[in-house]
């Protein structure tokens, strides 16, 4: 599934091509995604001006000059393609702009998802309202996750994958950012000090902005919206390495968390 790298880069992608037009033309393919399109996508977006572009977790977000706010998620598969050459099956809704642009959202496994939402109350928005502080923010700090982990004896793994307590993180990124701190991803969330959680928020940070800068990680139909693959696969230091060498000598190793698999060094991280 396309993490917050993949989505960052798919809206500043996007945003060269958007922001700042006006929608001339919206065209649905078929009445749905994972779950039906809003019954009045077509006729508030048709003649509307996109204001800006942002991302919330792990949603793209197209505001317009109406209120409302248009918010995607790509879900397993999705994509846009900008200025495609030929119309392809899986392009379910097609934007045109005055200027004569044209998006497709490409969904082949139609796991993704298409919302209205009202600008003004975008924070308190159903799938927003519970979720955590962004991790690129100044929200997210070292004392933020000691709160959120306090008493806890889930693995801080998966406590950091809870949406509630981080908005946006994915097991990719997780792995890597907690090998890169020299955090165990089995150790109990209460038992992780201060002091740790002090190297691994700005790990965390570097992690995301590598990959941003990489253009994300290329994972089975995830590519840029210009059609480029992300390349920050070739940057990973643990995931998806079992049985390779760490940096270090010893063997990466792999297990499973929560059904993901967990990849990490013995060694590395204590």
């Amino acid at each position: 599934m396309p993490e917050l790298p993949e989505v960052e880069t798919t809206v500043r992608g996007l945003a060269r091509f958007l922001e700042g037009e006006r929608i001339a033309r919206v065209s649905l393919n078929r009445a749905d995604l994972r779950r039906p399109f809003p019954p009045d996508l077509v006729q508030v977006l048709t003649g509307a001006k996109v204001t800006g572009m942002g991302r919330r977790a792990k949603y793209g977000l197209i505001h317009t000059d109406r209120d409302q706010t248009m918010v995607f998620h790509l879900g397993m598969s999705g994509r846009w393609r900008i200025e495609p050459d030929t119309p392809d099956k899986h392009d379910h809704l097609v934007l045109e702009t005055g200027s004569g642009h044209v998006l497709a959202l490409n969904d082949a496994r139609r796991f993704g998802s298409v919302d209205l939402a009202p600008t003004a109350r975008l924070e308190t928005w159903g799938p927003f309202a519970s979720l955590g502080p962004e991790p690129l923010g100044e929200g997210l700090t070292a004392r933020h996750l000691r709160s959120a982990f306090a008493g806890r004896i889930a693995p801080i793994k998966q406590m950091l994958l809870d949406q509630t307590i981080v908005a946006g993180l994915g097991n990719i990124y997780v792995c890597e950012a907690l090998f890169r701190a020299g955090i165990r991803p089995d150790m109990a969330a209460g038992r992780v000090t201060l002091p740790a959680l002090t190297r691994l928020v700005p790990v965390i940070q570097t992690v995301l902005n590598e990959s941003i800068a990489a253009g994300g990680s290329t994972i089975r139909d995830y590519a840029q919206p210009n059609g480029e693959l992300g390349y920050f696969a070739a940057a990973w230091q643990v995931y998806g390495r079992e049985g390779q060498p760490c940096a270090c000598g010893a063997p990466v190793l792999r297990f499973t968390q929560g059904g993901r698999s967990t990849f990490w060094c013995r060694k590395c991280q204590k």
